[in-house]
C-alpha cells in the first residue's frame, strides 16, 4: 500500500510560529535533519548514521548521543553498519553524498541493504549537479540509473524543502530500504500550502490536455512550471506532473499522460540515460506507445564548474528547451 503523509505536525496554519516561507525557504537537507530529529525523539529505534557530513554531530548527536553513530568518511562501511543495525530491529538513516552512495558504496547498497530488503534509509545530499561548485568529481548524475535497478529499493526525489519533510514522514514506516535524493542549496518552493504526499503517486501540479511535462527534482519541476506558463501564453495546454517517486514509478499517471495528451517531455537533473526519462519510456513502450522527448544532462562527462541552475542550463536543461519540445509534440498531435 502507498505510504501517505498529510500536512506535517507543526505546519503553520495561523499567526503563531514561523511563516511558511520562514519554515521552508532553506536547503532541503536542513528540513530533513530537523524532521529526522523530531521523529527520533519520539522513536528510539531511529539511529542517525553519519559519515562526517558536518552538522549532524551537533544537531542530532549532542541531543541524542545514544542514537547517533559517526563512521567517518567510509561510505561502504556506512552501508554495512546501517544494514547491521537494521537487522537488529533499528531504523538507521545513513547520511552521505549521492555520488558516494551510488558509486563508491554501490556493492554494499546492493548486497547488504537492498539484497536483504532491510529498512535502511539512505539520505543522499549534493545530488545531480547541486555540488557543481566542487567540479565534476562531485557531479551525481548517474545515481538514479544505478539505484533504480536494485530490487526492494524505494527511490524518492523531493521537489523542494516542503516535500522533503513530507517524504521523510511518509517513509518513516517503510518496511524496506529507501534512497532519498536531496540537493545542497535552497531551491524555489514548489508547494505553497499543505497537501497530501503519497509514495509512488505523482502529483499533478497543473492540468493540461495538449502535452504532459513529467519532471523530478527541484530545478526540473520549477522549470516545468515555468515552461507550462509560457506554453499557456502560446495557447498550449501543458499538464505538469511532479514525479517525486522514481521507484515505484506511478505507471497510471504516465499511461494517462500517454493516452490523453500529445506526448510526454521528461525533465531531470540526471543523465538522459537510465533516469526518469528512461523509466517513463519503459512504461509507455510496453503499454501505450507515444512520443517522449527526454531532457537531461548529456551522455558524456560534463566538465564544468558552476552553480546548479547554471550547470543545468549549460547542459540543455532549461525552461526554454522544455517549451520548444512540448510545443513540437503538441503541434504534431
Amino acid at each position: 500500500m502507498p505510504e501517505t503523509a498529510p500536512a506535517p505536525a507543526g505546519t503553520p496554519t495561523g499567526d503563531a510560529g514561523p511563516s511558511w516561507e520562514e519554515r521552508y525557504a532553506v536547503p532541503a537537507r536542513e528540513v530533513y535533519r530537523r524532521t529526522l530529529l523530531e521523529l527520533a525523539r519520539a522513536d528510539p529505534r531511529i539511529v542517525c548514521v553519519d559519515s562526517d557530513m558536518g552538522g549532524l554531530e551537533t544537531l542530532f548527536g549532542e541531543e541524542l548521543p545514544e542514537q547517533y553513530v559517526n563512521v567517518g568518511i567510509a561510505e561502504a562501511n556506512l552501508m554495512g553498519v546501517s544494514a547491521g543495525l537494521a537487522a537488529t530491529g533499528l531504523l538507521p538513516y545513513a547520511n552521505t553524498l549521492s555520488g558516494f552512495a551510488a558509486a563508491r558504496a554501490c556493492e554494499q547498497v546492493k548486497i547488504d541493504v537492498a539484497g536483504n530488503g532491510l529498512p535502511v534509509r539512505i539520505v543522499a545530499t549534493h545530488a545531480g549537479l547541486s555540488a557543481g561548485h566542487y567540479g565534476p568529481t562531485h557531479h551525481a548524475v548517474e545515481d538514479l540509473a544505478i539505484l533504480r535497478t536494485l530490487p526492494n529499493l524505494t527511490v524518492v526525489v523531493p521537489a523542494d524543502a516542503v516535500e522533503t519533510e513530507y517524504a521523510v514522514r511518509a517513509t518513516a514506516g517503510l518496511p524496506g530500504p529507501l534512497f532519498l535524493r536531496l540537493g545542497r542549496a535552497a531551491t524555489p518552493l514548489v508547494h505553497q500550502e499543505p497537501y497530501e504526499f503519497t509514495v509512488g503517486r505523482a502529483r499533478e501540479l497543473r492540468a493540461g490536455t495538449d502535452v504532459t511535462i513529467v519532471a523530478t527534482g527541484p530545478h526540473p519541476v520549477s522549470m516545468a512550471l515555468e515552461a507550462a506558463r509560457e506554453l499557456a501564453a502560446r495557447g498550449v495546454s501543458a499538464r505538469v506532473l511532479n514525479m517525486h517517486t522514481i521507484k515505484p514509478l506511478d505507471r497510471e499517471a504516465v499511461l494517462a499522460a500517454a493516452r490523453e495528451t500529445g506526448g510526454i517531455v521528461t525533465v531531470e537533473d540526471h543523465l538522459v540515460v537510465g533516469g526518469l526519462g528512461a523509466a517513463v519510456c519503459e512504461v509507455v513502450t510496453q503499454e501505450a506507445p507515444c512520443r517522449v522527448h527526454r531532457i537531461g544532462v548529456p551522455d558524456r562527462f560534463f566538465d564544468h564548474v558552476a552553480d546548479e541552475r547554471e550547470l543545468l542550463e549549460l547542459a540543455g536543461v532549461s525552461s526554454e528547451r522544455i517549451v520548444a519540445a512540448a510545443a513540437s509534440l503538441a503541434a504534431a498531435r
